[in-house]
């Protein structure tokens, strides 16, 4: 006879594995580490098999642990989302909804929207992680990632949420100082603020010809790993950034940074999007509702257009 907690105990068993011990996962789900063991063996219990090989110092996965992970995954997304596609039936959004994107897009529109989307269902969750990586909807059980750019070839489906493009930019009292670059040349005699981590990750390159760390001038002069820090800094005049629009926009329209070389923006000829991508073919409730706020807190045309 099949143990009528099978899918309760496999979810325990889930969060065992993502957190690598009984104790990651009772603290996540407010139980004791005993009350999760206890759970975890009467799994094992009734499919006459072990899952763990328990040490003192770790847990790791038998053979039929691994395989049971890998299928309990898709079945508790499949199970959220039958619970959620059912609830909607009375007009109610409910559940979790997993997302992760840039930790400044995340602030500025995804808090705003997930804030909208919970006030207008109170059944509904959010839980927001806020990364510079590129976060895997399938091995990470998200309902959805945000990727900026121009996408790779892959099996998840993406929505289009907007327009990107990138610009030169420099505080007013920065240029009245340093002087304003008339061509792309000039730009190696300037301060510039560049990101930390990643090679060339804003594409500097295809500005300068180079990254900007190798400038005959005083070069790459700030590294920050946050796009809201480098719009801080370009602000406080350091130096010259180059940002996505969704970044310095709203600064370029209210005057407090100044576009520089707007004619000669040719890494903007092909635009690159903004996507809310998933795993699932069919979109869940939940993702419908949260994918709508988003497009609201972004508007049409985006609070950045120029």
């Amino acid at each position: 006879m099949a143990d009528p907690r099978f899918a309760e105990h496999l979810g325990v068993f889930v969060e065992v594995v993502r957190g690598g011990s009984f104790s990651a996962a009772a603290r996540r789900r407010g139980l004791t580490p005993s009350a999760v063991a206890r759970q975890v063996d009467g799994l094992e219990a009734s499919l006459g098999v072990p899952l763990f090989i328990r040490s003192t110092r770790a847990l790791s996965l038998t053979d039929a642990g691994e395989r049971l992970f890998e299928r309990a995954q898709r079945l508790l997304d499949e199970l959220a989302d039958t619970h959620a596609e059912i609830a909607a039936f009375d007009g109610a959004v409910s559940g979790t909804f997993r997302i992760a994107c840039f930790p400044t897009f995340g602030k500025r529109y995804v808090i705003p929207a997930a804030e909208a989307a919970m006030r207008a269902h109170p059944g509904l969750s959010v839980e927001l992680d806020l990364t510079e990586r590129l976060a895997d909807p399938v091995l990470e059980r998200l309902d959805a990632v945000i990727r900026i750019g121009t996408l790779a070839d892959s099996t998840l489906i993406a929505t289009r949420l907007a327009g990107q493009s990138r610009h030169l930019v420099a505080a007013p009292g920065y240029l009245a100082q340093n002087g304003t670059p008339q061509t792309a040349a000039d730009l190696d005699r300037h301060r510039l603020i560049d990101k930390l981590h990643g090679a060339d990750l804003l594409g500097w390159t295809g500005v300068l010809g180079h990254p900007a760390g190798r400038a005959t001038g005083p070069g790459a002069v700030f590294r920050c790993d946050d796009f809201e820090a480098m719009r801080l800094a370009a602000l406080a005049g350091t130096g010259i950034a180059f940002l996505p629009s969704w970044v310095v926009g709203p600064d370029i329209r209210a005057g407090t940074l100044t576009r520089l070389l707007p004619a000669a923006e040719s890494w903007n000829a092909e635009e690159a999007g903004i996507y809310l991508l998933r795993a699932l073919a069919q979109p869940s409730a939940r993702f419908r509702v949260l994918a709508d706020e988003i497009r609201r807190a972004i508007g049409s045309p985006p609070v950045w257009s120029l």
